[in-house]
């Protein structure tokens, strides 16, 4: 077990570059998960880690030593506490993370419902997405740019496991992918819609949920051939774009139920 007790080691500044830069981790292909949660439901879904990190008091945490055996033959690092909590970025860390191998997407196109993300910039909201996508049953989520980066560690703790059930793919021109597929656009507005509940959503959609401030971009929403919104108390202006999703993607697995 190799320790590392110092910021200015070569592989603690590779690990935190890692975690901080979206970019460099779709170039990696590599992020890096964080508490007993994730690295079970990594190990359930796709196998080993590539790197097992762990902080210096777990090895006095004779659960998380347990769970550290389960992943015999993977490197392990050992890190002094600050540095596990400035690479985890929550005040109270477990105390056991990974770096994983960001699961390849698949480029074919949606036949069954979908989500599309466009320039959704919180990371909460994004994971919170995420996770709802997967709990409707929802397979495929293409982001566009502006998006907090879908690997980030925020987002992987907002989601929760999420990921790995999802074809996840970024970067995307959505109102030209929009186009190619052969199920309708919906757009989640505020005004000027049918209201959610009205909708048939039987069959396959796409559901584009846009920006918390500006909402969907003007080419998007030209594109979609539907705009729906969700009935509010009088008082109300909008909901968080989190929350909106839910309420959608519910209603559409209520129906296709």
């Amino acid at each position: 077990m190799k320790q590392i007790s110092s910021r200015d080691n070569p592989t603690f500044k590779s690990l935190h570059s890692l975690v901080e830069n979206a970019r460099e981790q779709r170039q990696r292909q590599q992020t890096l998960i964080d508490g007993i949660h994730l690295l079970e439901v990594y190990r359930q879904h796709a196998g080993m880690p590539q790197t097992l990190l762990l902080a210096e008091s777990a090895l006095e945490n004779v659960g998380l030593m347990r769970l550290a055996e389960a992943f015999s033959g993977v490197e392990t690092l050992c890190l002094r506490d600050s540095l596990f909590r400035e690479l985890s970025g929550v005040a109270a860390p477990t105390g056991i993370a990974a770096v994983i191998a960001i699961p390849p997407a698949h480029d074919r196109a949606p036949t069954q419902t979908c989500v599309f993300l466009d320039a959704v910039q919180d990371a909460g909201n994004v994971g919170s997405i995420l996770r709802s996508a997967a709990a409707a049953g929802v397979s495929d989520v293409l982001m566009g740019t502006g998006c907090a980066g879908a690997w980030t560690p925020r987002v992987l703790r907002a989601a929760q496991g999420a990921h790995f059930s999802l074809n996840i793919r970024e970067l995307l021109d959505l109102p030209g992918v929009l186009k190619q597929l052969s199920m309708p656009g919906v757009a989640t507005v505020v005004t000027d819609a049918v209201p959610l509940y009205q909708l048939d959503l039987k069959r396959p959609v796409a559901w584009l949920f846009g920006n918390e401030g500006s909402g969907l971009s003007a080419e998007l929403l030209a594109a979609a051939s539907l705009r729906a919104t969700i009935p509010l108390a009088a008082a109300t202006e909008s909901l968080n774009v989190a929350a909106a999703a839910a309420i959608c993607l519910f209603e559409g697995l209520r129906q296709r139920s």
